[in-house]
């Protein structure tokens, strides 16, 4: 295992002039979330990138320069490589294996219902890699970029070697993403650390010539810790947010305040202030997925993780109890018309995976109440993925949502919320009161507006009308 500062990259480097001063020819299996932004990243830097997807009418709306999802600056960095010729799509793995002289596989590890990954996708693209391999290639690196549990990087080598030609020469390597949605192409382009692992030095160069243009410590391990390494990574912010908000409901029963005790905590530098933040708990596709993941990980290996267990518990809760406080004031849900703002998992994209948003909204829905929601990107993923069309009435901007209702929920904190105009919603709610469930909103300025609002950990402020 070794970190290379700047020093120790340089001296590395320069071990790799033999792969010569050229920018590398990199090939990505899988265009979604990760794979698109990966590849597209890798050609921002000036990398020669072939993706690959067996979605032909994908493959066709990515050459146009438009892209499936919503994650700020991706789409223009899209277009402006596709037409640079450093960034092309295909529906071919043997013209990607082809062209690629590192090979990512960026495709899909879902759960299964015990949490375990399936794998099957892996499988699958590693044995269409291994029949597509020629020993007249030359060496390829195989990169597994997917999340995947520990000891994959065995069973991909295993695969490869039993399905590919003999004397095709290869190396594989773990190399997890540390992607935020809403904030994914500045976190590849300008990353806080790059991880692989690899057990082969021949891999071990070429990687370190593919991040040369990326300026951050690079830590190189076996592939065994790397693959952990995410896992781990995502499980303790996932501890760090159930933490929060168990001490929020502390704060609760004792008039503290989660916002202040939080502030006080962070300010340990062993501790950090990030990821402290009280609310209705963690969705999305990677935390409740790599949670699972490592729980049934680590059970495979002989260790019950109970710590896990009950920071998956606390989650849970969190939604149910701020759902208990709703129905405290409302009594009932029947029949009641309620105003959602948010559906997305988190600000900044239109990925309803997992959304604890989506999960309130149903809860709601099954009591019989009168729902009508507003997001700036996710209504139409909510449609389709988060299964509410028809369900839900679909609102053009904040106003109109809240136009009648008689309470107002915030399931998601875009900055677009913390900004609305309160007195304007006074005047179109039928009655006054606010449950916000991301501490989005200045309690003070709530309480002067004329509401009663509820947050998480903080005292409740206004009084019923």
């Amino acid at each position: 295992m070794a970190i290379y500062d700047e020093a120790s990259k340089a001296l590395a480097f320069k071990f790799s002039d033999c792969y010569g001063n050229s920018l590398m020819k990199i090939s990505i299996i899988g265009t979604g979330y990760v794979g698109l932004t990966t590849g597209t990243c890798f050609a921002e830097v000036g990398h020669e990138v072939t993706c690959v997807d067996n979605n032909p009418e994908k493959v066709k709306m990515l050459l146009e320069g438009k892209i499936p999802i919503f994650e700020p600056g991706l789409e223009e960095l899209v277009k402006k490589n596709v037409a640079a010729g450093r960034l092309k799509f295909t529906t071919s793995t043997e013209e990607g294996v082809k062209n690629g002289e590192v090979v990512f596989i960026a495709v899909p590890t879902p759960p299964q219902p015990d949490g375990s990954v399936d794998l099957s996708f892996i499988e699958k693209v590693a044995r269409e890699i291994a029949v597509c391999l020629t020993p007249d290639l030359g060496y390829r690196v195989i990169v597994d970029k997917s999340t995947v549990p520990v000891k994959t990087g065995q069973k991909v080598a295993e695969t490869v070697k039993r399905y590919a030609a003999e004397g095709c020469e290869f190396g594989v390597v773990s190399n997890p993403e540390f992607l935020r949605e809403g904030s994914a192409v500045d976190d590849l382009l300008n990353p806080d650390r790059i991880v692989f692992g690899s057990n082969d030095d021949h891999a071990t160069m070429i990687m370190q010539k593919v991040y040369e243009p990326f300026v951050a410590p690079v830590l190189v391990t076996d592939v065994e810790s790397a693959e952990l390494i995410k896992h781990a990574a995502n499980s303790f912010l996932a501890l760090k947010i159930s933490y929060i908000n168990a001490v929020g409901r502390i704060c609760e029963k004792s008039g503290a305040d989660i916002e202040k005790v939080a502030e006080g905590i962070g300010m340990d530098d062993r501790i950090g202030r990030k990821f402290l933040n009280a609310g209705l708990g963690y969705g999305g596709s990677c935390f409740p997925k790599d949670v699972k993941a490592f729980i049934a990980i680590s059970e495979s290996l002989g260790y019950p993780f109970d710590l896990l267990k009950q920071v998956e518990d606390i989650n849970e809760e969190q939604r149910k109890l701020f759902l208990d406080k709703i129905r405290e004031k409302l009594w009932v849900f029947q029949d009641k018309k309620v105003a959602v703002l948010g559906l997305a998992f988190k600000q900044n994209t239109d990925d309803v995976r997992e959304s604890v948003a989506i999960k309130l909204i149903h809860d709601m829905l099954a009591e019989g109440a009168d729902i009508t929601a507003y997001d700036p990107q996710a209504i139409e993923t909510a449609k389709t993925f988060g299964q509410l069309d028809g369900k839900v009435t679909f609102a053009e901007d904040i106003y109109s949502c809240v136009d009648g209702a008689e309470v107002l929920i915030i399931a998601t904190e875009w900055p677009e919320f913390a900004n609305a105009n309160l007195s304007k919603i006074k005047e179109k709610m039928a009655a006054n009161l606010i449950f916000d469930g991301r501490n989005l909103l200045d309690q003070d300025a709530v309480a002067n507006a004329g509401f009663e609002y509820i947050s998480i950990g903080r005292p409740a402020t206004g009084s019923p009308a």
